[in-house]
């Protein structure tokens, strides 16, 4: 019986807890029992890890996961680490646990990290054997990189000469190979329309804030010069998707004889003011750039970018900013650290009808950075409009603002908040009626696709 491996869904979460607890029985009796049995897997986090697409669940013939690993976010020297791993002890010795190591340590090599780390036990046979047979050589524990687990291994009480920590290298994919980039999503803190130029383009003011969470890009180069979308997006013909539109005015711009194959993971829902489609274009120029050795620079790209749509170059730029123009004028901003409570009504919001509507207001007085910091400017000119046209943002808007200051994103139609702590985040989006999704996510000063960027560049 073939197990199939894919990405975990949040629905998933109780049951793949539920796996970590049924295969830490295997240590009773082991020194380590007491540890093991004293801590389990914080639902929340798993959460999180799953919506940034960290976790894949291996499935039996009724779709039920019987087995799951979970990475690490980022670690120190470009490395990413298990951050768990278990399978139901009756699917034991069925391979399961090694489909799923090497599922995990391809799809990391796909994203550029050059080294997977993990701690472990030397005496248990499904432990460091396992992993010894795998590729994973033991490594010094006392190095700096693994600073951060030791420690969280003494928060949690487990005993220190227990543990043996591995690695095992990533080597750079090869040329033709799938190479995988986040595109992440953004919000909309605030946003004014304040006038309107000749051209019939509305000039906006707004700050754009980038999350840790968002979509996945997978780019393989291809020698025939053909840009190829390998799956199909109902209601998108290949020609108009931005994506692919991305990849051919890079192709013409650098004059170059290769191409690509393009798959897009979307998480970020269409429709949602989110900027899913201008961070997928955005990533697909950075990482072609990249993998084609083209070396055009970033004012270059974020050129390209605007041709594509103004929201694009802040995807390129990688920051965080304050816009203005049709928001293509970008400064920089540090904001504080901040979690989002991001709300998906399920209902698209078309922006054209939106900048057509006879009710909006376009002639704002002008923001300032200052009143932004201060907590004076919150407002987004849409959600008046919206909320009149469409009753279920209306309704999301409505209930998220129970817990707090609920704003509309970009012209909608996800609605968020902004909160100050990660576990609060959590504890809001666990009571999310069904009518609606949630994600939490957490807002970011750089870019995940500038990071993956040095990554790739590292690995290779």
């Amino acid at each position: 019986m073939s197990f199939p491996i894919e990405r975990a869904d949040p629905s998933q979460v109780e049951a793949l807890c539920a796996i970590e607890r049924k295969a830490v029985q295997l240590f009773r009796g082991h020194p380590a029992w007491p540890s093991y049995a004293a801590v389990s897997i914080p639902p929340e986090l798993l959460h999180q890890a799953i919506g940034r697409g960290l976790v894949w669940a291996a499935l039996d013939g009724a779709g039920e996961p019987v087995g799951f690993v979970w990475l690490d976010a980022e670690l120190a020297d470009g490395a990413t680490g298990i951050a768990e791993i278990d399978v139901l002890p009756e699917y034991g010795r069925r391979g399961i646990g090694a489909a799923l190591l090497e599922h995990a340590c391809a799809w990391a090599r796909a994203a550029g990290y050059r080294r997977m780390d993990l701690g472990t036990l030397a005496d248990v046979p499904w432990n460091a054997p396992f992993y010894a047979k795998h590729g994973f050589a033991t490594v010094d524990k006392n190095d700096p990189s693994f600073a951060f687990a030791r420690q969280r291994d003494r928060e949690n009480g487990f005993p220190d000469p227990l543990r043996v920590f591995m690695s095992r290298p990533l080597p750079p994919p090869a040329s033709g190979e799938w190479t995988v980039w986040p595109a992440p999503a953004k919000l909309n803190l605030f946003l004014r329309i304040v006038g309107r130029r000749a051209d019939g383009y509305h000039e906006l003011q707004t700050v754009f804030r980038l999350l840790d969470w968002g979509d996945e890009v997978r780019l393989r180069v291809r020698d025939d010069g053909l840009i190829r979308r390998t799956r199909d997006v109902p209601g998108v013909p290949e020609s108009a998707d931005l994506v692919v539109r991305a990849a051919r005015l890079l192709q013409e711009r650098a004059g170059t004889p290769v191409g690509a194959d393009i798959e897009v993971d979307k998480r970020i829902p269409m429709g949602g003011g989110l900027g899913g489609g201008s961070s997928d274009a955005a990533t697909v120029l950075v990482a072609l750039n990249q993998l084609w050795q083209l070396g055009l620079g970033e004012d270059a790209l974020a050129e390209l970018g605007r041709q594509l749509g103004a929201d694009v170059p802040v995807f390129v730029r990688g920051r965080s900013a304050w816009a203005e123009g049709i928001g293509e004028q970008l400064t920089p901003l540090a904001l504080p650290s901040r979690h989002y409570v991001v709300l998906d009504p399920r209902e698209p919001v078309p922006t054209a009808a939106l900048f057509q509507a006879p009710e909006l207001t376009r002639n704002a007085p002008r923001a300032t950075i200052s009143s932004f910091a201060s907590g004076e400017t919150t407002e987004n000119a849409f959600a008046p409009v919206v909320r009149a046209r469409h009753p279920r943002v209306a309704a999301a808007l409505d209930w998220l603002g129970g817990f707090g200051q609920a704003r509309l994103s970009g012209s909608g139609g996800c609605v968020f908040l902004e909160l100050r702590s990660l576990e609060r985040a959590q504890a809001v989006a666990r009571q999310c009626p069904a009518a609606f999704t949630a994600h939490v996510a957490t807002g970011v000063d750089v870019s995940p696709l500038h990071e993956a960027s040095a990554r790739h560049r590292g690995a290779t």
